[in-house]
């Protein structure tokens, strides 16, 4: 594994006591797994995360996730590549059709680990396992032109920071993620 990368998540300071339990895992993980940055793991692997706000800070970029059907934070997994930003960066990209997406900061802004339930892909049945997330602020213009990634979603649209409860069907991401996520950029 890179290190470089394992620093920054050794590094991390914890915003709440998810993050804090979330970090201590993740590391159990890196120091008992060697094949994480894989879908090889079929307990649990590495995934990057974009969460993409406008330059008002008032709208987040969310698609229509096929898998948990709901409007969701774009990522994916890292599939070998061990630079979490920019595996962050091309989902962001590969998911909105957006060309123009910045790192607000090269820093992670937030660490989660996220259960996912068995479900089929590809038509093949994926067993229920782990994602050990790494996320990312990421920034675009929102009169750009986005295109909807049709093989993983239904749909790509802003919604307001306000109104993200009514447009996420996953309670656990509004409660424990997105408020999270929403919380931080306040401070900023």
């Amino acid at each position: 594994m890179d290190n470089a990368f394992i620093e920054d998540i050794k590094n991390y300071k914890p915003y709440n006591i998810q993050e804090k339990n979330d970090k201590e895992l993740i590391l159990l993980a890196v120091n008992n797994f060697n094949n994480l940055f894989t879908r090889e793991n079929p307990i649990l692997h590495f995934t990057s995360s974009g969460y993409i706000i406008n330059k008002t800070r008032d709208k987040v970029l969310m698609i229509y996730h096929k898998i948990y059907n709901s409007w969701a934070w774009t990522g994916g997994h890292n599939d070998g590549d061990t630079n979490f930003l920019r595996v962050a960066i091309k989902e962001a990209q590969e998911e909105t059709g957006l060309k123009n997406i910045n790192a607000i900061s090269d820093n992670i802004f937030s660490i989660d680990v996220l259960t996912v339930n068995g479900h089929i892909k590809k038509n093949k049945f994926v067993s229920a396992h782990l994602h050990l997330n790494i996320t990312y602020l990421l920034e675009a213009c929102e009169n750009d032109e986005l295109i909807i990634n049709k093989e993983e979603t239904k749909g790509v649209k802003w919604i307001s920071i306000a109104e993200l409860d009514k447009y996420c069907s996953e309670k656990h991401m509004i409660d424990n993620v997105y408020s999270k996520l929403n919380d931080k950029i306040n401070k900023l």
